[in-house]
Formats: structure tokens, C-alpha cells, sequence
């Protein structure tokens, strides 16, 4: 029996947040600051977004565009006060200066998540070598996601490396779920799930009216509809 396709849906703000529940998002990632592809929230928000829906939100742990890790310690901050307000999953994802991870960073961040879920994102797609940091990361506790497009250019350019780390599932490195975003379009699910992709992460595509208009509750149906439609390693 196949299972249903996670669909994460990004929210800036709890009017947002509600559209997405209500089109039939599974789980939402919580940022601001899209001009800076993704920044995290204030903690005001995501207590509005907790108190408007009921399903688990990703909180961004990320506090300047680009991905270096800057302040380490603001970071843990950061973290130490989502989590007093609630937060139990969270997104983040550091590179060092030649494109390897910054493992000092996520270990000291994800430290202070103290086993809460998380998403390592983007930053896989700008990595010099991918397969070398997803086994760096190996084993580190709550990392359960990568959410990528398989290429800094998005799904198109990345999707032989979606399909070809899909068919990797299980090795190590591999064990987590792989959440495909990045310019993803409803033309490259049926292909991704029938690799074996399980979940998928909207932003723009939520948005017909562009990102200064909230999240449109059938757009997201729509996704939802393909998704469900769509049978699992077809």
C-alpha cells in the first residue's frame, strides 16, 4: 500500500499558513525575507502560525543571505528561543568557504536542537561534492531531510541527480527523505515519485499572484490532487 506524498508549502505569515492547511499541504516551512531566499521568522510569527494550524512546521535557522553560517552563537540563540516558544522541527544548512559543509556550525546548531527533527536545505546544491557531505553528516542526530533541486539551478537542471540519489535511498548518506524543491513544476512529479520521491516543497508555485500575494489555497489543491493521483513507483 503506498503511502501519501508529503507536500511542504512555505509560509510567511499565518494567513498563509491556514490557505496552505486548507489546500492540503502536509507541513509548512516557516521563513521570511524571500528576497533573501528564506531568513528566519521572528518568533512572534511562529507563535501566530502555531496557534492558526495543526500541522508541524519546519522553523528556518538562517539569519543572512548566502550560506555561510555567520554568527554561530546568535544562531544557537535563535534556536534556544524557537524552542521555548515551541518549535520542534527546524531547517538550516552551512558551507565553509570551498563548498564543503561547515561541519563545526550544524553540529553546534543542531546541538541545540538536542534531537528535534531537521531539514539540512539548499545548501546541498551549492556544494562542491554532494555525495561527500551527505557522508559527513551521516548519523548527525534529528537530520531526517534534504531538501533539494539536485542543482543550484533548480529541478530542471537538477533532475538526473534527484532521480539517480532517489534510487540511493538506504545507503549510507542516503537514509533520509529526499524533499524536492527548487523551481519544481507539476510536469516533474509523475517522473520523481516513479523514481521513488516521496515528498515535495512549493513556495512560488503556491503563489500564482507572485510573492507579494498570500498563498492560494486551491493552487495548493492542485498540487495535492497530483500528488494523490500520482501512484507511488509507477
Amino acid at each position: 500500500m503506498s503511502t501519501r506524498a508529503v507536500l511542504e508549502v512555505i509560509a510567511l505569515d499565518a494567513e498563509d499558513a491556514i490557505a496552505a492547511q486548507a489546500g492540503g499541504a502536509d507541513r509548512l516551512e516557516l521563513v521570511t525575507d524571500m528576497a533573501a531566499d528564506g531568513l528566519t521568522p521572528s518568533v512572534e510569527t511562529f507563535v501566530a502560525i502555531r496557534a492558526a494550524v495543526d500541522i508541524p512546521l519546519r522553523v528556518m535557522l538562517r539569519l543572512a543571505d548566502g550560506f555561510a553560517a555567520g554568527e554561530v552563537r546568535r544562531l544557537v540563540e535563535v534556536a534556544g528561543r524557537m524552542r521555548e516558544a515551541g518549535a520542534e522541527e527546524f531547517v538550516l544548512g552551512f558551507l565553509d568557504a570551498h563548498g564543503g559543509v561547515d561541519l563545526d556550525a550544524v553540529e553546534s546548531v543542531a546541538g541545540a536542537l538536542a534531537g528535534c527533527r531537521w531539514t539540512f536545505h539548499r545548501a546541498i546544491d551549492r556544494a562542491a561534492d554532494r555525495d561527500a557531505l551527505r557522508k559527513s553528516l551521516d548519523g548527525m542526530p534529528g537530520l531526517d531531510t534534504y531538501l533539494t533541486a539536485g542543482a543550484a539551478g533548480g529541478v530542471d537542471e537538477g533532475l538526473p541527480v534527484l532521480l539517480a540519489e532517489a534510487g540511493r535511498r538506504g545507503e549510507p548518506g542516503y537514509e533520509q527523505q529526499i524533499l524536492v524543491g527548487g523551481g519544481l513544476r507539476l510536469e516533474h512529479v509523475p517522473q520523481l515519485v516513479a523514481a521513488g520521491a516521496d515528498a515535495f516543497h512549493i513556495g512560488g508555485a503556491a503563489r500564482p499572484g507572485g510573492w507579494q500575494e498570500p498563498v492560494s489555497a486551491p493552487a495548493v489543491a492542485e498540487w495535492r490532487a497530483v500528488l494523490d493521483g500520482t501512484p507511488q513507483g509507477a
